[in-house]
């Protein structure tokens, strides 16, 4: 508590709103899945749990795995650190990927945007690692980012070996994992333009035209769906991750060992059924909506925005009386430059009686480099100048 100063204390009278408080007994008084391994439903921005089932069982992901790669490639973009436009040559190994691909030859060149929608829409092994090299120089260099990525998150039940999902021994997720890193994944709304089309074509007005059509049939069947992934392997037999949009709730369902894709999209629908007909959210804020000032020391600039991480509502069942939410928003002090985009500097808390039921990080707008020995001075002369008048 020592790091933190408390900024800002608003009493919030919003109407319709209260916490939802779903029990285990809640959850299970109705098995909505069946003929699936794990499976797990929530909330996106508040993240709350709404069904479960053996959703910590540690499962093959299949190609579900390219949604933690999906999150490198967006978080990569967030950064600078790559373009929509550029050119990402492909290596003979990352040709060399069987199973689902989009046939990249050896030395062929797509941008970002061509080799995204490549993953999104057509699970594209070669694709994911031509991107992994790019970003890391190496599909090993970027698991230890993935590996690296589940330990940032909290995960406990996920190890990744590869990419791609490919079988590997040891190459393991759960359902409950998998939610959060589609969550993780969700604050890059950008994402769903690739992972919400269900066809799309690469190479063009070439004579290698390439025809994709999205392996998550529910884009085209479920209003609302734009997303995310689909798996299967015979080892881990039908996946997916989806998610989907209506009325303002974004909700995410995930689902491990379906026996058919026939199944795995009926059991899917259920959840997303259930999650409409019985919940709804309030939305709060959008994500890098700017909550406060944070002061910097010893940097170019004096300040930095503080903004949200992602977006942020409350969740209700429909129909709940009015409740009193307090929000409470707290800057870190002695910030030190040099700061980048991103990086934490503050939280924000909504609070119910005395309780926090939602709490997400603030982090920088933008980088703050450190001040050079001269602005330090001169600013130190300024001090002096006016504590001398």
């Amino acid at each position: 508590m020592k790091r933190y100063i408390s900024l800002l204390v608003i009493s919030l009278m919003l109407t319709s709103l209260s916490i939802p408080s779903v029990s285990a007994e809640e959850k299970k008084s109705s098995d909505i899945t069946e003929n699936v391994r794990s499976a797990i439903l929530i909330e996106r921005d508040t993240g709350n749990v709404l069904y479960e089932k053996n959703s910590n069982e540690e499962l093959p992901p299949a190609s579900m795995t390219k949604i933690m790669t999906m999150l490198l490639i967006m978080e990569a973009i967030d950064q600078g650190k790559l373009t929509w436009d550029e050119k990402v040559r492909t290596s003979e190994y990352a040709a060399s990927m069987g199973g689902s691909q989009i046939f990249l030859e050896p030395g062929e060149e797509m941008t970002t945007k061509q080799m995204l929608q490549g993953i999104a829409i057509g699970s594209g092994n070669d694709a994911s690692v031509a991107m992994a090299e790019r970003i890391a120089g190496s599909e090993e260099g970027f698991v230890d980012m993935m590996n690296d990525k589940v330990k940032e998150l909290g995960l406990k039940n996920t190890v990744f070996k590869n990419t791609t999902g490919l079988p590997e021994s040891g190459h393991y997720s759960s359902a409950n994992d998998m939610a959060v890193m589609a969550k993780e994944l969700l604050k890059y709304e950008e994402i769903t333009k690739f992972t919400g089309s269900y066809e799309a074509y690469l190479r063009e007005n070439t004579d290698k035209k390439f025809w994709l059509v999205n392996t998550n049939k529910l884009v085209r069947f479920y209003p609302g769906v734009d997303g995310l992934k689909t798996g299967f392997t015979a080892e881990a037999k039908y996946c997916l991750t989806a998610t989907a949009q209506k009325d303002g709730m974004r909700v995410i369902a995930v689902v491990f060992g379906a026996p058919t894709s026939k199944e795995r999209n009926a059991q899917v629908t259920k959840m997303l059924n259930f999650a409409f007909s019985q919940y709804q959210t309030h939305p709060m804020f959008k994500r890098n909506q700017s909550l406060g000032i944070a002061h910097v020391s010893k940097g170019k600039e004096k300040t930095v925005e503080a903004v949200t991480n992602e977006p942020l509502s409350l969740l209700t069942k429909k129909g709940e009386k009015t409740e009193d939410v307090e929000q409470k928003i707290t800057l870190k002090k002695n910030l030190d430059a040099p700061i980048q985009k991103g990086d934490k500097v503050g939280s924000v808390k909504l609070m119910k009686d005395g309780k926090v039921v939602l709490q997400s990080d603030l982090v920088a707008k933008n980088d703050v480099k450190e001040a050079g020995w001269w602005t330090l001075y001169k600013r130190s002369f300024g001090m002096f100048t006016k504590a001398g008048k």
